[in-house]
């Protein structure tokens, strides 16, 4: 059995990081916001705003009041396997990969990083140097099961201790064999979250990654081999930077619950796809 204090120094740290710094713009208020992606014949759709968009809170519409597009600065948290299968060649890709996507994000984003194995470790919070992400990374060394879950929920909470859009870039290779979480547990608390959960995975290695993705509005993205990884990573956040950030006030809704959401470009077409989280949960 993996020694307990090791959770308990992960959770400290999470609860610490979210007691720092408080999001001010969360569905855990009375503001829900959700990131939908437009897509028309597989391309992001630009130019929309709050009229063009339609929401139902269990099936009640609601006034949108507000469409961002671009305008509020990201929170990347690259979640990364460093278990004992990603070593030699695969460590080198994933490295590569984090440094090119980092180089991507723009001055106000912010980043940071958890990586696992057996151990979850969460390299400080979300930061704007984002080199120190880099040198974190140099020094992790891979070993160990696959802690999947653990780390995922530790991404979540870190992705929230600041404001704006947290993006949860999750990347495995494998099956969650280490984690102390279970699924419900660990959806329970992405239906509270306002992150979205974009994972990689190699030879569609981890449904469950996929599950996880979904719930959340995300997706996920299987490649054949880690060489692939750079590529997916940018693709990764260009594609998130082409998604709405659209908010309202719920009425007409009970607070607490399950809150299924519909969400639809009015006036669209059939090639018009749209992505967003199917739900979220209130207050209880």
């Amino acid at each position: 059995m993996r020694p307990l204090p090791l959770l308990l120094v992960v959770t400290t740290l999470c609860v610490s990081l979210r007691a720092e710094q408080t999001p001010t713009f969360s569905a855990r208020t009375d503001v829900v916001r959700v990131d939908v992606l437009v897509t028309q014949n597989g391309r992001p759709v630009a130019g929309l705003d709050a009229d063009d968009f339609e929401i139902r809170d269990n099936g009640v519409g609601q006034r949108i009041d507000l469409v961002s597009f671009e305008r509020v600065p990201l929170n990347l948290v690259l979640t990364l396997d460093v278990s004992a299968s990603v070593s030699g060649e695969r460590l080198t890709h994933l490295r590569q990969a984090a440094a090119a996507v980092l180089r991507d994000l723009r001055p106000a984003d912010q980043a940071a990083l958890v990586t696992f194995g057996d151990a979850v470790v969460v390299h400080g919070g979300l930061t704007h140097d984002v080199m120190s992400i880099d040198a974190a990374l140099a020094r992790a060394r891979p070993g160990g099961r696959t802690a999947l879950l653990d780390a995922t929920f530790a991404g979540l909470v870190v992705g929230e201790a600041d404001a704006g859009r947290p993006l949860l870039l999750v990347f495995s290779d494998g099956v969650d064999t280490a984690s102390w979480l279970t699924a419900s547990q660990f959806l329970r608390t992405a239906q509270r979250s306002d992150a979205v959960i974009y994972s990689v995975t190699v030879g569609g290695a981890s449904p469950l990654l996929g599950d996880l993705s979904r719930a959340t509005g995300g997706s996920v993205m299987d490649i054949a081999s880690t060489a692939d990884l750079q590529k997916a990573f940018r693709n990764v956040l260009d594609e998130f930077r082409h998604r709405y950030l659209v908010s309202y006030t719920p009425t007409g809704v009970s607070s607490a619950g399950w809150h299924a959401l519909a969400v639809k470009v009015k006036a669209a077409g059939n090639d018009v796809r749209v992505k967003a989280r199917p739900g979220y949960l209130g207050k209880d």
